[in-house]
């Protein structure tokens, strides 16, 4: 079926790139991924056994924070052996470093609801020094999926690798669809005064969690839902069709005049942007009245679909071109029209699904390609690099495109490239409400954002002026969990803690399918015992593994 399909990949991959990538630079590769053991008896043990199948990983999501480059693995396949993990780049600034699980080997248990983590795709750290990362609570792909425990939102705080806080999701906000692989990170005045929102690639919804009250609620739009003239891929000679993806990729502007930030975000099955302020979101008194208040902007063009977005200080956009191998660029002081999109960098080798792209405080952009549609679709050649982490300034990125911006006089946002800016659209809404001024204790001192920001000219925007029912969905429903759960984990340990580099120490598409639901009685089956998994099952028992027990 795929025989003329992979000879295209074939002769793509062969072909190769005489100067690859032209602005980022390569910083690790691998044919396959590595992770630390304990020591090499372990190693060799989990891989007789399958708890660990080196070809069976895919990186998907990145983030830097000072040391550490974290790198997100899912469980799509057996014998990944931890989800969540980091590189030490102070011991390893390049290579193919073997992945070090974050904060430790016990945290990173599936089915391990109340301490482990199931499947972590997206992940980001704030300027408070935490790493927020949404466990799925599921192992598999499609119709393997098994959804071993709730969704549930970890927060850590870097400083000291101690979990804050772990936040499941409520029922109200998911339904038997439901696959969540995004998160953003609305920071107002404080650490407490924060937002995650949550983007429902399956289930079209918007789940917003507020740090300080605890608390979550979901918003539903239509804007959430695939475009149906958008459902067609091809990425690396592939042709696949992910139709029913939603909402995904989301990136936030800095705080606007009025205080609050724009959420950009779009469908998947899509090459349109929308946006909504942040100021709706944070109020959940919104969630049934606020239609109106989400817009939306042009396309971006042919071959335009994203997974993954993120903004800088000081208002420029970076996102995937999964069709192109590239990543692209706009600033927001521009319109929202392809003739103000540019490409920062591409390479039809090198830059195949540019899964994750993010900008750490230091103004480095991060981009990691993995060949994700190959890995689905077909099979991987791994005698070949596979999966690669660049890096590069971001002013670096952008020089001489369309996205290249200037501050004029007195700090406003002028176009370098591109005509007159007065002769650009309309301005941002300039609404004057403030934050709330009452907060609890930060949880590490205060923070202070930084200044506002409010370009000079703004994309433009479309609203319905149309009356409109808030639609209700039939999909949602009290979120359910199969009775039996095969544990894909073999580190699940007690009494001992291995740091990344040194010995154990002793005392201490994305396309998930549906799930399935059952009755009450199993519903209620619940965690029970620290080696228990979800509904009372048990995981196998590896003989080899009594040496972390």
């Amino acid at each position: 079926m795929y025989g003329g399909m992979l000879l295209m990949v074939a002769c793509l991959v062969a072909a190769g790139s005489v100067s690859g990538t032209q602005k980022l630079q390569e910083r690790y590769s691998w044919q396959q991924l590595d992770f630390v053991f304990p020591n090499q008896r372990l190693k060799q043990q989990a891989l007789a056994r399958g708890d660990y199948v080196p070809t069976n990983g895919l990186p998907v999501g990145i983030e830097r924070w000072e040391n550490k480059l974290f790198v997100s693995v899912p469980r799509w396949k057996d014998g990944i052996p931890s989800t969540l993990n980091y590189i030490d780049m102070n011991q390893t600034p390049s290579g193919s470093p073997a992945l070090i699980p974050y904060p430790d080997w016990s945290s990173n248990v599936a089915g391990d609801c109340a301490n482990g983590l199931s499947t972590v795709y997206r992940i980001k750290a704030d300027k408070c020094g935490r790493l927020w990362a949404l466990d799925t609570g599921t192992v598999g792909i499609g119709n393997t999926t098994q959804q071993l425990c709730p969704y549930a939102l970890n927060v850590w705080d870097l400083k000291t690798n101690r979990r804050l806080r772990r936040y499941e999701l409520r029922p109200e906000d998911t339904n038997a669809n439901t696959f969540i692989a995004n998160i953003a990170i609305d920071m107002g005045r404080s650490c407490d005064d924060t937002f995650a929102y949550m983007s429902d690639e399956l289930g079209y919804g918007l789940i917003v969690y507020s740090f300080e009250q605890n608390k979550s609620w979901r918003f539903a739009h239509s804007f959430f839902f695939p475009d149906p003239l958008r459902g067609d891929f091809n990425v690396a000679g592939l042709n696949f069709q992910w139709g029913e993806e939603g909402i995904f990729g989301m990136s936030l502007t800095p705080p606007q005049a009025d205080g609050f930030r724009t959420l950009y975000f779009s469908p998947l099955a899509s090459h349109r942007e929308f946006t909504v302020s942040t100021r709706i979101l944070r109020d959940e008194t919104k969630v049934e009245e606020s239609f109106h208040d989400f817009q939306y902007l042009k396309e971006r063009g042919p071959n335009s679909h994203t997974t993954s977005r993120v903004m800088s200080e000081t208002g420029l956009q970076l996102f995937n071109l999964i069709d192109q191998n590239a990543v692209g660029c706009w600033h927001s002081s521009l319109p929202y029209s392809p003739e103000y999109h540019g490409v920062v960098d591409r390479d039809d080798v090198e830059l195949v699904f540019p899964a994750d792209v993010k900008i750490d405080d230091e103004e480095t952009v991060w981009v990691i390609s993995d060949r994700m549609p190959v890995f689905l679709i077909a099979d991987l050649d791994y005698s070949d690099v596979n999966f690669r982490i660049f890096s590069a300034p971001l002013s670096t990125l952008v020089a001489g495109t369309v996205c290249d911006v200037q501050a004029g006089q007195f700090g406003a946002i002028q176009p370098k490239f591109g005509g007159d800016a007065a002769d650009l659209s309309t301005t941002y809404n300039t609404d004057t409400t403030l934050l709330p001024t009452t907060y609890s204790q930060p949880l590490s001192g205060g923070y202070t954002p930084s200044l506002s920001f409010a370009p000079t000219v703004a994309p433009q925007v479309h609203k319905f002026t149309q009356g409109y029912d808030t639609p209700t969905s039939h999909m949602y429903s009290t979120q359910s969990y199969p009775t039996t759960a095969k544990a894909y984990a073999y580190n699940k340990y007690h009494g001992v803690e291995f740091h990344a580099h040194g010995a154990p120490h002793h005392g201490h598409g994305y396309h998930h399918g549906p799930q399935h639901g059952h009755d009450e009685q199993e519903q209620q089956g619940g965690y029970s015992g620290h080696r228990g998994y979800w509904n009372g099952g048990h995981k196998k028992q590896d003989s080899w593994k009594q040496f972390f027990y």
